[in-house]
C-alpha cells in the first residue's frame, strides 16, 4: 500500500496478520530510506515497527491514549496516524518533529524529549479518566533502559498502590541506547527466561487436557504451577510492586503481540506486557551494533551504512576534546574517574572506559544518581569527571545544588551539547544551563573558544578544589597537540584589541574567533573578548570596559533570561557604572528543529546580526 495515503490507524482493523507483517516490511524499508536522507533516530525506531502496528491494531488512537518513552522511538506511531507525506521534513526547520508532538497530530497525548516520564503521565490521565468517568485506556510503551530511572521507579510504585486501569507496554531490547546497565536489566533477562516456563506450561496442558483424566491431573497440578510461576514470574519487580505481569513476548510476532495485548486490554487493574524486540531490526548495520551509534544518526549510505557528513581531517567533536584531555589528564592522577548516564557512545568515552575500567561508571539512565555519586566519591578523596548533555543536566539540578555546591566538592562536570543542538529540537537544546546554574555558591562556570582552551580548562578544572563545569557544543573543530597549562580561574582574555576600537563584543565559546575572523575581515573597530569565565567574571575586565565609554555588545547564543548578558548589567548596576550595553541572544521561548545555521538567522543571533548592529553603533 501507498503509505503516504495513510489518514488514521483505523484501517488496521480490517487487515489480516499476512497483511500486517507485509505492512510491517513496507515501513521498516521506508523508515530507512527516509531516515538515510534527513538523519534521525534509527535503531531505535527499527525496533518497534511489529509492536506499534499490533499496538494501533488492538488499540483505538486517539481515544485510546498511546505514547512512546523517548518520544524518538515514534516514528512508526507516525506513519500510522497519517504523516508518511511529511517524512522528508523530518527534524527540519518547520518539519516533522523527532519526537511526538501534540500540535502536530491528535494522535500525539504526551511530549516528551528525555526518559522515564512516561509512566508518571500514564497514571496521572488513568486517574483523570476514572474521577471523569470516562473509559479510554492508557497505554504507555516504555524500554528497558527507561524503567531503570528513579522517577519510572517511583511512578510504579504509585501505580501498584493506585491500582487504576494501565496497560504498560516493556519494550525490552536491552539497550537504551547502548547496553543496558545495572541490576534491573538483570532482572529483565530473568524474566526473559520465563519463556521456558511458559513453554513448558503449555506442552503439559496440552498433553494432559486430551482425557479426562490428564484433565484431572493437570487440575491437581494447579498448586504445583502457581508455585512455580511465582517464582519464576511474579516474584520479578512487577509482582513484589502488585502489577499483573504479562510475557514475555516475541515483540516481532504480530499474531502473538495481538493475542497478548487483547489479554491485556481486559484487565481491570495495572498490566505490564513485557514484549521482547531486537533494536535496529531489518538493517544488518543497526542489528549488530551494541554501542549505540546507530541510535541516533545523520544522513548515511543505505548500501555501505557509511555516513554522509565525514569529521574533516584534523578536527574533532567537541565530546572527543573532551574525553581526550580528561584521559590524558587520568594517565597523571589517578584518583580521576568518569561517570556518565548511559552516554559512553555520545560522549567519547569510549577510549577512557576501555583504558582504566576500574575508574569508569555508567549509571544508567539515572542522572541524578550519577550527580550525588560522584559527591559520594569527592568527598572521599576521588576526582570524578561527570560527563552529561545539558539539557540532561536539568535532571539532576537539586543533586548538582545539594550534594555537590552545597559540600563545596571538587567533581567536574562536562556538560555536552551546550547551546543549540539542530534536529532534536526545543527538548534538547543546551541554552538553559548558564542561568540554571550560575545562581549556585561555589560552582565555577567555563566555555572555551577552541579545543586548546578546552584542555587548559579542564587541565585547571583537576587542579583546584571546587565544583567546575566546563561548557562545549555539539559539533567538530579543529586540533593540535599542546601541553595543558593553567587559566586563572574568572580571567578574560582580549583576543583583539585595534588602536581606534569603538565598540567591545563580549562573547563566549567558538563565536569568539568567529568574531574576531569577521571584525579582522571586514576592518571594524571593535575589541573582542573572550569571556570563558561565565562565574566568576572578571571584575577588573569589566571595569576597565566600562572606563573606555564605548558602546558593549554582549553576543551570546543561549538564553537571554539568566545569561551571560544579565551578570553584565547586574554587575554595572551594583556598581552604580552605567555603559551603554546592548545584549544578543535566545529571546524566552522555546526553541524549535532546525540546522544551527537556520536557528542562528531565525533567532537573530547569527553573526550578519552581530554586524548589522556594530554597523548601526559605529
Amino acid at each position: 500500500m501507498d503509505l503516504n495515503e495513510i489518514k488514521d490507524p483505523s484501517f488496521l482493523k480490517d487487515m489480516s496478520v499476512e497483511e500486517l507483517n507485509d505492512l510491517a516490511g513496507q515501513i521498516r524499508s521506508f523508515l530507512i530510506h527516509s531516515v538515510s536522507r534527513t538523519g534521525g533516530h534509527l535503531a531505535s525506531n527499527l525496533g518497534v515497527v511489529e509492536l506499534t502496528i499490533a499496538l494501533h491494531y488492538v488499540f483505538d488512537s486517539p481515544e485510546d491514549r498511546i505514547f512512546f518513552d523517548v518520544g524518538h522511538q515514534s516514528y512508526v506511531h507516525k506513519i500510522l496516524t497519517g504523516r508518511a507525506n511529511r517524512f522528508d521534513t523530518l527534524r527540519q526547520y518547520d518539519g516533522l518533529s523527532g519526537f511526538q508532538k501534540r500540535r502536530e497530530s491528535e494522535h500525539d497525548v504526551w511530549e516528551a524529549g528525555h526518559s522515564s516520564t512516561s509512566l508518571s503521565a500514564a497514571l496521572g490521565m488513568a486517574v483523570s479518566r476514572d474521577l471523569r468517568h470516562e473509559t479510554y485506556h492508557v497505554v504507555p510503551v516504555i524500554g528497558d533502559g527507561s524503567i531503570s530511572s528513579g522517577m519510572a521507579l517511583e511512578a510504579l510504585n504509585s501505580i501498584g498502590a493506585e491500582q487504576r486501569r494501565l496497560v504498560i507496554i516493556l519494550n525490552d531490547n536491552n539497550m537504551s541506547i547502548s547496553q543496558n546497565v545495572g541490576a534491573l536489566s538483570m532482572n529483565f533477562a530473568r524474566l526473559r527466561a520465563a519463556k521456558t516456563y511458559n513453554a513448558f506450561k503449555r506442552s503439559v496442558k496440552n498433553a494432559l487436557n486430551r482425557n479426562d483424566l490428564g484433565k484431572l491431573v493437570y487440575h491437581g497440578l494447579k498448586t504445583v504451577k502457581d508455585t512455580v510461576r511465582d517464582s519464576v514470574v511474579d516474584r520479578g519487580i512487577f509482582g513484589e510492586l502488585n502489577i499483573n505481569y504479562l510475557g514475555p513476548v516475541d515483540g516481532h510476532n504480530i499474531a502473538d503481540l495481538i493475542k497478548v495485548l487483547q489479554v491485556a486490554k481486559e484487565h481491570e487493574r495495572p498490566v505490564v506486557v513485557h514484549v521482547i524486540t531486537k533494536k535496529g531490526k531489518g538493517y544488518v548495520p543497526c542489528e549488530i551494533d551494541r554501542e549505540g551509534k546507530w541510535h541516533g544518526v545523520g544522513p548515511f549510505n543505505i548500501e555501505t551504512g557509511k555516513q554522509i557528513h565525514e569529521i574533516p581531517e584534523g578536527w574533532q567533536t567537541w565530546s572527543c576534546v573532551a574525553a581526550r584531555a580528561v584521559e590524558d589528564l587520568a594517565a597523571k592522577d589517578a584518583r580521576i574517574c568518569t561517570i556518565t548516564p548511559a552516554m559512553i557512545t555520545g560522549s567519547c568515552l569510549e577510549s577512557f572506559f576501555a583504558r582504566y575500567p576500574d575508574r569508569s561508571f555508567d549509571c544508567g539512565i539515572a542522572e541524578e544518581h550519577a550527580v550525588t555519586f560522584a559527591a559520594g566519591m569527592a568527598v572521599s578523596g576521588m576526582r570524578p569527571f561527570v560527563s552529561i548533555y545539558s539539557s540532561f543536566l536539568q535532571r539532576a539540578y537539586d543533586q548538582i545544588n545539594h550534594d555537590v555546591c552545597r559540600m563545596d566538592l571538587p567533581v567536574v562536570f562536562g556538560i555536552d551539547r551546550a547551546g543549540l543542538v539542530g534536529g532534536d529540537g526545543e527538548t534538547h537544546h543546551g541554552i538553559f544551563d548558564p542561568g540554571i546554574l550560575k545562581p549556585l555558591p561555589n560552582l565555577i562556570i567555563a566555555q572555551p573558544k577552541n579545543a586548546e582552551e578546552a584542555g587548559d580548562l579542564f587541565y585547571t578544572a583537576f587542579h583546584q578544589d571546587h565544583p567546575f563545569a566546563v561548557r562545549y557544543p555539539r559539533g567538530e573543530t579543529p586540533v593540535s597537540g599542546k601541553k595543558y597549562s593553567m587559566i586563572p580561574v574568572g580571567s578574560w582574555e582580549i583576543c583583539r584589541k585595534p588602536d581606534n576600537a569603538r565598540a567591545v563584543v563580549l562573547t563566549y565559546g567558538p563565536d569568539v574567533e568567529r568574531v574576531c575572523s569577521k571584525a579582522e575581515v571586514n576592518d571594524i573597530p571593535v575589541m573582542v573578548v573572550n569571556c570563558r569565565f561565565f562565574k566568576p567574571m572578571d571584575e577588573a575586565c569589566l571595569d576597565d570596559i566600562a572606563g573606555l565609554n564605548v558602546p558593549v555588545i554582549v553576543y551570546e547564543s543561549d538564553l537571554l533570561e539568566g545569561g551571560l548578558g544579565t551578570s553584565v548589567l547586574e554587575y554595572y548596576a551594583d556598581r552604580q557604572m552605567y555603559p551603554e550595553v546592548h545584549r544578543i541572544g535566545i529571546r524566552d521561548h522555546y526553541v524549535q528543529q532546525g540546522s544551527e545555521k537556520l536557528l542562528r538567522k531565525a533567532e537573530n543571533i547569527a553573526i550578519n546580526d552581530l554586524m548589522n548592529l556594530l554597523n548601526e553603533l559605529l
